[in-house]
Order: C-alpha cells, then structure tokens, then sequence
C-alpha cells in the first residue's frame, strides 16, 4: 500500500494502545492520499496553463463563501495544534482527515464553477483561496503522509514541505477579513446543507449529479437564509439548477424539479 498508508495506520493507534496489524486502514490511508494528489492537481490547475508563478494573493481572496471556509480552516489548525501538544497525534490526523474530504466534497464543487469562468474578482478569490487552504492542509497532513504531501508541495513551492512553519490560525483569519471584518463561518455549512439537500433529490429520483435543475425552492429558517444570500450563486450553479427561490419556513427542504430524463 506505499509508505504513507502504512504510516497513516500507524498514526490512527491511539497513544498506549496495543495496535493490530489492519490492512483496511493502510487501504483508507492510500485512498486519502491519492485524493490529496488529484484534489491538489485541480486546486493548483488555475493559471498553470499561462506559465505564471502560483502564488496566493489573501487581498484577492473577497468572496464571502472563500472566506467562510478560511474560517473554519483555522479553527481546525487551532484544533489539530492543541492535539499534537498534547502528543495526540491520532486526533489531529481524525480531524485534519474529517475536514479534507468536507472540503472536497462540499467546498471545491461549490466554486468550481467560479474558479473556471466566475468574473475576474469571483474566479480570482476561489483560486488564492484554493491555494491557501492546499497550503495549510499539506502541512497539516505532512507528519502523517509525508510523501504524498513533499510531491504536491514540489509542484508549486520551493524547498521542502517538512521544513516550512507550521500553519497558524490568526494568517487564516487575517485573510479572511475584509476592511478587519469577519464572515460567518456558518455560511460554508449553510451553502453545503442546501447543495446537499438538492442533491439528495437527484439520488432519491436515481438521476446523475449533473442532471439540470429547471426548477428549485429551498426553504430555510430567516437566519441561515441571511447567510446562504451572498453565496446562492455558487449553490445555483453546483446544483446545475438555472435559479433557486428562497422561502422563509422552519428548517431546511427543496422542491425540485429535474430536466426530463432522455429515452
């Protein structure tokens, strides 16, 4: 299974824990590797073709949605510190791991579409965010998969991944800040709670994830409403749906209706 996915079982037996050989782990480990590859090899795919430096630019980053997941990155590099300081290894590895696939999952097809072919400000902040948050998630992953993570470094940044700071909380947050003002970091949920319920009609009704939506009505408390606004863009168009209504109810629902079904 490759060095990190044995090292990655390794690191799941809790300190003075007897541990059994368990090639079901080192089989997850090379899967969350393989994943940091290839999610990374999109993140990083942005203004690869036009031969300039991949930089991160935080004053770039100004979409409410990028900055809400920023966020919610930092409190899990608050979280994942406190746990290695405590000699914890196996917890920062279980939530490093928990909100990297929440972020493939929810937040990378959330602005994919923006990242392509958002205007010029849209594109520009999902991209520097993606690069951000790869960033600190390679460090954040570097003690546990050490290999996987010095080759998506090597792609884009000089020197190796072992030898760079590690991540702190307040440079998340300090790029995150707009004119010293914070976003909700709700609104990350808020927006994957309502691309999730959508979906979750397109699985009921057996159809692909990328069947057009010709007709959506979300309904949702006043609060969480307020928060998914500014980010119903990038929800619209991760649901593939041509417009959401929004109606003011008591907790989260969609009416949806799907395009046809081909013969």
């Amino acid at each position: 299974y490759g060095s990190d996915a044995v090292r990655y079982w390794a690191a799941n037996g809790r300190p003075g824990t007897d541990t059994a050989v368990d090639e079901g782990q080192m089989k997850v480990g090379r899967k969350l590797a393989i994943k940091i590859l290839n999610a990374s090899r999109f993140g990083l795919s942005f203004g690869a073709s036009s031969g300039k430096e991949l930089t991160i630019d935080e004053k770039a980053i100004t979409h409410p949605l990028d900055r809400a997941m920023l966020v919610s990155l930092a409190g899990l590099v608050d979280e994942a510190t406190r746990a290695l300081e405590s000699f914890d290894y196996a917890r920062a590895l279980e939530r490093t791991e928990a909100w990297f696939w929440a972020f493939t999952d929810d937040h990378v097809e959330l602005v994919k579409s923006r990242a392509y072919e958002g205007n010029e400000a849209g594109a520009e902040s999902a991209r520097h965010a993606l690069r951000l948050a790869l960033s600190t998630l390679l460090r954040l992953f570097a003690p546990f998969l050490p290999f996987a993570t010095e080759e998506v470094w090597s792609w884009w940044r000089g020197g190796s991944v072992h030898r760079q700071a590690w991540p702190t909380s307040d440079e998340l947050r300090d790029a995150a800040a707009v004119d010293g003002k914070h976003v909700n970091p709700t609104t990350a949920a808020v927006a994957a709670a309502a691309l999730a319920e959508i979906r979750r009609h397109k699985t009921t009704e057996k159809r692909s994830l990328a069947t057009p939506v010709t007709a959506c009505t979300l309904t949702d408390s006043a609060e969480r409403l307020a928060l998914l606004r500014p980010v119903l863009d990038d929800v619209t168009a991760a649901a593939r749906a041509t417009g959401i209504d929004l109606v003011e109810g008591d907790a989260l629902s969609a009416e949806v209706t799907l395009e046809p079904a081909t013969s």
